[in-house]
């Protein structure tokens, strides 16, 4: 490493996905940096779920736990904002505080933000009883009453997905009309023994602090205790725009095209975790950062070598 570049790598985020990277490259004896901006996406829940010996921790308590735990192997960390970044050989990372960080490679863990239906009242329950991923949440709300909330035709995937924890299911079709569903979703619906309700909905009803159902625009009102929406994916990727990396547009989003290590298409830029795909759970976050900072240290040091010959 020459002196130009302070770090080996500057990881730009410092959610499960990014902490996982500097982990791995710590204990490698890279010098790494982590810039947080704490923002982090499952931040509105109280509880991590379906991540083996760690269910139940509230995600805060996680991300304290990461950040003491890769410190241990002199990672950095700065909580600021990543606002630009130009290549220079390596990669030089400009802060909102001021400061320009400058990496040999860069790995990108920037997340997505959920961009959630313009219902009133939605935003201020998200994560309480009003979830996105039953995988997530269901045991925990399982056999109470449910509502899905459609935005698209695929609000049925999650209707008959949510039908698994509760056979207390109805699917508001909201601004969706009902000849846009396929017949065979109608079967499927039929048989899952979801109800299916139009019209579109204009607000929540809360009892206590906590939700009680589900108000139309034609003043009905459908009791509900749990409503499932879909967020539409907002996936940070002003960085790998900026370097010039390639895109590929999917349902759920715009994401980098990668390989199986998380290697964008710019030379020394990888991306982790919900910064490269949709449906990265913290699990997956922690396994994809992990595969990026063990890809890194290896391009790294065969890089050194490679130059070290060649000198």
């Amino acid at each position: 490493m020459t002196e130009r570049y302070a770090y080996d790598v500057v990881v730009v985020g410092g959610g499960t996905a990014g902490l996982s990277a500097a982990l791995v490259l710590g204990r490698s004896r890279r010098r790494t940096l982590v810039v947080d901006a704490g923002e982090p996406r499952n931040a509105p829940a109280d509880h991590t779920h379906g991540y083996l010996s760690r269910d139940g921790m509230s995600p805060a308590e996680f991300l304290a736990i990461a950040r003491e735990e890769t410190t241990r192997y002199g990672v950095e960390l700065v909580r600021d904002r990543a606002v630009d970044v130009t290549r220079e050989g390596g990669f030089a990372v400009a802060l909102a505080g001021g400061r320009t960080v400058r990496g040999r490679a860069l790995v990108v863990a920037t997340g997505l933000r959920d961009g959630l239906p313009d219902v009133p009242g939605l935003a201020e329950r998200f994560g309480r009883d009003v979830l996105h991923c039953p995988y997530c949440h269901g045991w925990e709300v399982r056999d109470q009453a449910f509502g899905v909330l459609a935005t698209t035709p695929l609000g049925v995937h999650q209707a008959l997905m949510v039908s698994q924890w509760s056979k207390d299911v109805i699917f508001f079709l909201h601004t969706v009309a009902q000849e846009e569903l396929a017949d065979d979703d109608l079967r499927r619906l039929a048989a899952a023994g979801v109800k299916v309700v139009a019209g579109e909905v204009t607000g929540l009803v809360v009892e206590d602090d906590r939700l009680a159902g589900v108000r139309l625009a034609d003043g009905t009102a459908h009791d509900r205790q749990v409503l499932f929406v879909a967020p539409r994916a907002v996936p940070r990727t002003g960085l790998l725009e900026r370097l010039g990396a390639k895109l590929r547009e999917t349902p759920f989003g715009t994401y980098p095209v990668v390989d199986e290590t998380g290697q964008t298409t710019v030379p020394g830029v990888w991306a982790a975790g919900n910064a490269m795909a949709f449906a990265e759970q913290v699990v997956n976050a922690a396994a994809s950062g992990y595969r990026a900072g063990a890809t890194i240290n290896a391009h790294l040091l065969m890089t050194d070598l490679d130059a070290a010959v060649g000198g």
